[in-house]
């Protein structure tokens, strides 16, 4: 019996080591912490609205608010998924009024949001791929249906979409106060979704292709429900490998590969699901590891080209410096022309030596202290002719310039003997006037 139940325990992990898959990051979002890095946008995302903005928060995307009602919103990737088996593991909840309406659609189309837009399955037109409807149809409270088209009927004009369904199950979806989890699995055994880790439908006779779009698309009623979707994790399994280069970026890695020492041996390129122990951990080295020496080798690639052309710019400038003499027959002739276009540069730089190397002698070689002594006798002249005329001159120019006294004295006189003609003058006259009697 212990040996069986070791068998059967190494048979268990065998199949879930056959069933490991990665996360595709390109179509994920929400599986790593944060949704958006910057708070505005959802990396390789499209997110759009009708009446609102949905808005972008840490660990959700609101689609739909709690009010007004009769708003939409959208998400769709940027990319189609290349590969044709995947699995789909998405978190999302809806809350809102006792009797609140609306619905949650997961897209899975060949034209992405152009075909859809912010429509819900019964807005829709023309599609081409698969749409997972979460709405409140039927009488448990709400259920999960699957609808496929090929681009042919027009969902927006039929008389009765609901017929339409290849799938269903019942889930009462709203106001839970947790995520509901839903997961799509598309492979060779066809078609499965399960909800809340209980499977809701399968078909054998799906299989969807790959090269389509991935979507989310909620609306919300005039008694709205707010649709919060938290988590879209897009991962392959182990048997399909993840995205190889295209033959030509191959080919230019591997001729980078070709310069760097003991390469391409040391360093091959391999898929990783060839790797069957600990395929999660060791797949992600694998490749991390792979890309890293890629990128060492075209980091000694650009080197190696610097280098050529250091090497050659120093030659070049060699080759101008050196002497017509240096170098093999082929080059002479341009040194020679070289070297004769720098000798009158050359000329000109030992004439200024020559110029330099006089002054310099002739300053040194000469006695200035007899010129100096000579100046300074010269100033201690003037200094002393200053000193000793200066005061003399100075007062003969004021007795010269001054006005002489008996000039001034005469013309007071003068002055004073007029003033007393003048009144005598005027008395006599006022003396003989008539006069006058009242």
């Amino acid at each position: 019996m212990a040996r069986l139940s070791h068998a059967s325990l190494a048979w268990l992990l065998f199949t879930a080591s056959a069933q490991a898959s990665y996360v595709i990051e390109g179509l994920s979002f929400g599986h790593k912490g944060a949704i958006s890095p910057n708070g505005r946008a959802v990396p390789g995302w499209h997110l759009s609205g009708e009446n609102h903005t949905p808005q972008l928060l840490s660990d959700r995307i609101i689609l739909t608010p709690p009010a007004p009602g009769g708003t939409r919103g959208a998400i769709f990737a940027d990319n189609p998924i290349t590969q044709p088996e995947w699995i789909v593991e998405t978190e999302f909840r809806a809350s809102g009024q006792e009797r609140g309406s609306g619905n949650l659609n997961f897209w899975f189309v060949d034209t992405g949001r152009s075909a859809v837009g912010q429509s819900s399955i019964y807005t829709v037109g023309k599609f081409d791929g698969l749409a997972l409807v979460v709405d409140q149809y039927g009488p448990r409270g709400g259920s999960i249906r699957g609808f496929l088209n090929d681009g042919t009927a027009n969902f927006k004009d039929h008389h009765n979409v609901d017929s339409l369904a290849f799938g269903h199950c019942d889930y009462a979806y709203r106001n839970l106060g947790r995520p509901s989890k839903l997961r799509i699995e598309n492979g060779a055994h066809g078609l499965r979704v399960d909800i809340d880790g209980t499977p809701c439908f399968h078909s054998e006779k799906v299989n969807l292709p790959p090269g389509y779009f991935f979507g989310v698309s909620a609306a919300a009623s005039e008694n709205p429900d707010s649709f919060e979707l938290y988590k879209f994790a897009a991962s392959t399994t182990n048997s399909i490998t993840r995205e190889e280069p295209n033959v030509e970026a191959k080919r230019q890695h591997l001729e980078k590969l070709d310069k760097f020492p003991g390469a391409p041996e040391a360093l091959p390129d391999a898929d990783a699901s060839t790797i069957l122990d600990q395929v999660h951990q060791f797949a992600d080295l694998h490749n991390r590891m792979q890309a890293m020496n890629h990128q060492i080798a075209t980091l000694f690639g650009e080197f190696e080209r610097l280098s050529r052309q250091l090497n050659e710019r120093h030659a070049e400038l060699m080759a101008k410096v050196t002497g017509p003499n240096a170098g093999d027959s082929s080059d002479k002739t341009h040194q020679q022309t070289t070297g004769e276009a720098l000798l009158p540069l050359s000329r000109r730089v030992e004439n200024i030596e020559r110029i330099v190397l006089a002054i310099q002698r002739d300053v040194e070689g000469k006695d200035y202290r007899e010129h100096l002594t000579n100046l300074q006798q010269s100033i201690e002249g003037v200094r002393g002719g200053l000193t000793e005329h200066l005061p003399e001159t100075i007062s003969h120019m004021i007795s010269t310039a001054a006005p002489k006294m008996g000039m001034f004295i005469f013309v007071v006189i003068a002055f004073q003997v007029m003033l007393a003609g003048a009144y005598i003058i005027y008395k006599k006259r006022r003396a003989s006037a008539p006069k006058k009697y009242l």
